[in-house]
């Protein structure tokens, strides 16, 4: 007759041993995808503010209050104003150098921005040029400068992150920021308000670019600027948009149509906020004051 067969206790347990170490091995293997999932909005560091609304980005305040201090001449700089959120609660902030347009004064054409893109949580950087008819070229050295002024020697240098740092300008000083973000690649991102041609085209641009055209400028036409956003790279994330009816001047006073637009861009490649995708992917939320927009969505 058959007997029972007893497996020995050294067996078992050699048995329970290696079921151990299989699933360990599981585990680890699962953790390890898991930790490859790239992490979500509330994972993200640099969210800076609530929740956004189609009215929060519509305001012409955001959640911070805000200081200033005035940029000296010198150094490369014609001077300027730097806005900042006075929180120190949470981290450092992400920066935008500003320039505005031939022979203007930063007083007179984008002093507006700074307090407005500061109280949503940006440190802004508004300069004048050394000589007001600079060129492109010139301006995107000056931002740059800029930049390297807020992050190394500004008195609030040490709430900027040096990591995530934009340039905008407007005219020609649009051209400025096309030419400071193709030499700097590693910026975060870029805007051109009905931006001058630059000296260089922006083919071999790798930083998210945002383009602005007014439907009415004489100046700077809407197929000028179309032009430019095709010459930009497919590989690289840009968006066009034409404000209806607008002229040239469109961003030399308050600009709420503008600026619902700007602070999505920013806060997307600047402090990589998945919430503000909402406004420009897979098309605009608020086609108010825009008659045509383009974009490589997905952003993020």
């Amino acid at each position: 007759m058959p007997r029972n067969i007893v497996r020995p206790a050294t067996s078992r347990g050699s048995l329970i041993r290696r079921t151990a170490v299989t699933l360990a091995a599981v585990v680890a293997a699962v953790t390890s995808v898991i930790s490859a999932v790239p992490a979500t909005g509330a994972d993200n560091p640099y969210e800076r503010g609530p929740a956004p609304t189609q009215a929060s980005i519509a305001a012409s305040r955001g959640t911070f209050a805000t200081a200033e201090v005035t940029v000296p001449r010198g150094g490369g700089l014609g001077g300027g104003k730097i806005y900042y959120p006075t929180d120190t609660s949470k981290g450092t902030f992400g920066a935008i150098a500003i320039v505005p347009g031939y022979t203007a004064t930063w007083a007179a054409e984008g002093a507006w921005m700074g307090p407005w893109l500061a109280s949503f949580g940006f440190v802004v950087i508004g300069i004048d040029t050394i000589n007001r008819n600079d060129g492109d070229t010139a301006r995107g050295t000056q931002l740059l400068t800029a930049l390297d002024y807020l992050t190394q020697r500004s008195s609030v240098r040490t709430r900027v992150d040096a990591r995530r740092l934009a340039v905008m300008g407007h005219s020609m000083g649009g051209g400025g920021a096309i030419s400071a973000a193709l030499r700097r690649p590693s910026l975060s991102a870029a805007i051109g308000l009905a931006p001058f041609s630059p000296s260089q085209r922006p083919t071999t641009m790798k930083v998210p670019t945002m383009l602005m055209a007014g439907q009415r400028d004489g100046t700077v036409p809407p197929s000028s600027v179309s032009s430019m956003y095709n010459s930009i790279p497919a590989t690289t994330e840009k968006a066009y948009l034409e404000l209806t009816g607008a002229g040239h001047g469109f961003p030399t006073s308050a600009n709420s149509v503008m600026m619902r637009k700007v602070i999505p861009w920013i806060k997307i490649f600047v402090d990589r906020d998945s919430r503000y995708t909402q406004f420009l992917c897979p098309s605009l939320k608020d086609w108010t004051g825009i008659t045509s927009y383009r974009g490589t969505c997905p952003f993020i």
